[in-house]
């Protein structure tokens, strides 16, 4: 019985989360630039947006749990390593505003004048 509950809830909330991440990240690997790829050293955006279409389709259709952590693993290696290498290239990594090295979080800091 509480096996019965946990393959009718926990198990499809886990694959529907791992479908949603899969998601979020071939989408995001779809509109960053394919040249921030090679100035950041990673792999191609075409390479990116296959392994990651491979893991919406299994993770959609076929639901094998093998293939599915397949896609986790690489789902989060893009989160972890390239999505953050991507945003340092292309310049959106740090501040969201532009300022000066010296800026504080009430202005800039003019030392002690």
């Amino acid at each position: 019985m509480l096996m019965d509950g946990f393959d009718r809830g926990v198990v499809p909330m886990l694959g529907l989360a791992m479908l949603v991440l899969a998601v979020v990240a071939f989408v995001l690997a779809l509109v960053a630039r394919e040249d921030a790829y090679r100035a950041a050293g990673k792999q191609t955006k075409t390479f990116w947006l296959v392994i990651l279409g491979i893991t919406v389709l299994v993770d959609f259709f076929l639901g094998m749990l093998f293939l599915q952590i397949a896609g986790l693993v690489a789902t989060i290696v893009f989160f972890v390593d390239v999505r953050p290498a991507l945003k340092q290239v292309s310049g959106g990594g740090g501040r969201r505003s532009g300022g000066s090295s010296s800026d504080g979080p009430y202005g800039p800091y003019n030392g002690g004048r």
